[in-house]
């Protein structure tokens, strides 16, 4: 395995207020490993082995209910922890992280987090602060499910997307990794039929620009005016 130069991950949360000493001790305890498109990180429901540092790529985050559903959690970005089940006390994985991208990540062992927190507490500080930041992200999610339009919901879903992993472009801000209907259906509970209707209308409308697993935000401001509109009228849910 390839030495992580503590450098390239110092100014990330997880390594907040570490010296490049305590940084370089923490990585030995890491592998790091390549995830091809479309390949499992992890699986739902399996044991959690380790817990996870997204270098490269991105990661999506997707859970199935009892009854077959597939409900898109969030995605991961470069920098980003993910796998944390040992830090809320979970000993399996709740959902299934999938590449979406060719990815490449840091894994630690699960066995290996109480030995690192117990030597390094700001480690546990720094985790805590990002489940509180993902809980308070599922709690505004939640809302928006039960007191917004459908419309509103896609709005804030591609809004969240782009402020995450969006590139600028001369004609508006790109979502920076392949993301199809289906996904954003799934993160707003939702159908693709209605996601599909949504877009091609705003496509009409000059707001979006989006082909396969490619979507455009070409004004932005008219996005942002559409996901904070009232909720008096609009699609069905």
């Amino acid at each position: 395995m390839a030495k992580v130069d503590p450098s390239l991950v110092a100014h990330l949360p997880l390594f907040a207020g570490f010296t490049n000493e305590e940084l370089e001790e923490i990585l030995r305890e890491a592998r790091s490993s390549r995830h091809p498109k479309n390949s499992a990180v992890f699986v739902q429901g399996e044991d959690a082995h380790s817990f996870f540092l997204l270098l490269h790529g991105h990661v999506r985050a997707a859970k199935t209910t009892p009854t077959g559903e597939q409900i898109v959690v969030r995605y991961v970005a470069p920098g980003e922890t993910f796998g944390l089940a040992m830090a809320i006390g979970l000993t399996q994985y709740p959902a299934t992280a999938t590449a979406v991208d060719d990815s490449v990540v840091l894994a630690w062992p699960t066995g290996a987090w109480p030995r690192l927190v117990q030597k390094f507490p700001a480690l546990a500080t720094n985790t805590l602060q990002t489940v509180g930041t993902r809980l308070q992200e599922s709690h505004t999610r939640m809302l928006e499910m039960s007191t917004q339009q459908v419309e509103q919901r896609v709005a804030h879903a591609l809004l969240r997307l782009a402020k995450q992993s969006g590139k600028k472009l001369d004609h508006g801000i790109e979502i920076d990794f392949p993301i199809s209907r289906q996904d954003i259906a799934q993160m707003t509970g939702t159908t693709l039929h209605t996601v599909s209707r949504i877009l091609s209308g705003w496509e009409s409308q000059g707001l979006v620009e989006s082909g396969r697993q490619r979507i455009i935000l070409r004004e932005p401001h008219k996005i942002f005016v559409l996901a904070e509109q009232s909720a008096d009228s609009g699609s069905a849910r």
